[in-house]
């Protein structure tokens, strides 16, 4: 009774937010949570230490290192440099934008991706006199489209990789065609939401403000992220893969100041992972997690559409993350575990399109482009809706 407590205690402040009177946020609930399972001698120390799945955190953090070092090079800012420079119609530029942005979310990690493309647009946009919100829909949605494509393209798939030991080229071969297929239909419904923006006129000629750009260590950036791409796709461990790559950069990069790079780690959603893995652990060995099981069972987690629809309303709930370690110890018990997962990773990543709070990307979008345009949360759900409706039902077709 003690564990599940914790469990629903953890995963209520995860939905809220935050402990109403208290600065808690969501690291700071993993954390208690993690800390009362031990405290409560549900888990030993040791038990915990063991719960924390070690590939996932090396992963994430190798991946951060990665991209910190391509955006301390200028890369993201050169390559939508490059879009405005090319397009030749304002509807041509937001496609471009949502290309960009759901490609580089496929490998560099979706919620990076939007950090950094978010004020480039919103800047961008406004300097050339055009409505900045259907461009910024776009980074966020196809962001988090583009990045259900492979397991390094968001810390949810990141998870499903390490649980379900599904090879990197396989789960790219299932879900980069729902990626693909799901851009296209963002680019369409922003065409049509916005006619207006993209019937009138092209966009005015100017000469993009030429990006700070670090050439050497672009060029390392690069060469380091496509032979680790590389080494993925030819099936070597992806946590080695990353933090092997994280590790020649720091290497071999030696115009960067490391305080720089460490700056751009996001410290606080490791800490958060591995609170969760705690948190879950304890719930296992709980009544709980036979009664969800249970329970997945008379609700027809078989059909694929209650799947699908079960895991797009958790993640909406308590977010995309804490949805997959919450549905881990049911996975095992359907009949076909490893479609289970991939349809996990489909329903929760592309639910997170449905309003501005179903993902940190969309978060991040839009406080990023705050001093330019105050995105609400109605003006995002009119796209988010169709959007995550369609590409839901692609994804099922699919898959």
């Amino acid at each position: 009774m003690t564990a599940t407590l914790i469990f629903l205690g953890t995963y209520l402040v995860l939905a809220v937010g935050r402990i109403p009177g208290l600065r808690v946020d969501r690291t700071g609930a993993a954390i208690i949570g993690a800390s009362l399972m031990v405290a409560a001698n549900v888990l030993t120390l040791s038990e915990a230490y063991q719960a924390i799945d070690m590939n996932t955190i090396v992963l994430l953090f190798g991946m951060m290192i990665v991209v910190a070092h391509l955006r301390l090079s200028g890369f993201f800012a050169l390559v939508s440099e490059w879009v405005v420079a090319h397009a030749r119609h304002p509807l041509a530029m937001m496609a471009g934008v949502a290309v960009v942005a759901g490609v580089l979310s496929a490998f560099f990690v979706n919620d990076t991706v939007c950090l950094v493309l978010a004020p480039l647009v919103a800047e961008t946009t406004s300097a050339l006199r055009r409505n900045p919100t259907p461009y910024l829909l776009a980074v966020a949605m196809a962001s988090n489209l583009g990045s259900v494509a492979t397991l390094t393209g968001n810390p949810q798939n990141m998870l499903i990789g390490s649980f379900s030991a599904i090879p990197y080229t396989v789960f790219a071969r299932s879900l980069a065609p729902v990626a693909a297929l799901g851009i296209a239909v963002c680019i369409a419904i922003l065409a049509l939401l916005y006619r207006a923006e993209f019937r009138d006129g092209g966009v005015p000629c100017r000469t993009p403000r030429p990006a700070p750009v670090d050439r050497a260590l672009l060029a390392k950036s690069l060469l380091i992220s496509g032979a680790m791409v590389a080494f993925f796709f030819s099936g070597w461990p992806i946590a080695e893969v990353a933090i092997a790559g994280g590790a020649v950069l720091l290497l071999i990069s030696r115009n960067v100041h490391p305080e720089d790079v460490y700056r751009q780690v996001d410290w606080a959603l490791l800490v958060m992972f591995a609170g969760l893995f705690i948190v879950v652990a304890g719930a296992e060995k709980s009544p709980l997690e036979q009664n969800l099981v249970a329970a997945a069972q008379r609700s027809g987690l078989e059909n694929r559409v209650v799947f699908s629809a079960s895991a797009a309303a958790l993640a909406n709930l308590v977010s995309n993350v804490p949805a997959v370690l919450v549905f881990k110890p049911l996975i095992a018990h359907l009949s076909h575990p490893a479609l289970a997962w991939l349809r996990l990773a489909m329903a929760s990543t592309l639910a997170g399109n449905l309003t501005i709070l179903g993902s940190v990307a969309n978060l991040i979008v839009v406080e990023k482009s705050r001093p330019v345009v105050d995105i609400g949360f109605w003006e995002y759900f009119r796209a988010g809706l169709p959007v995550t409706l369609i590409t839901l039902a692609i994804g099922l077709w699919l898959l």
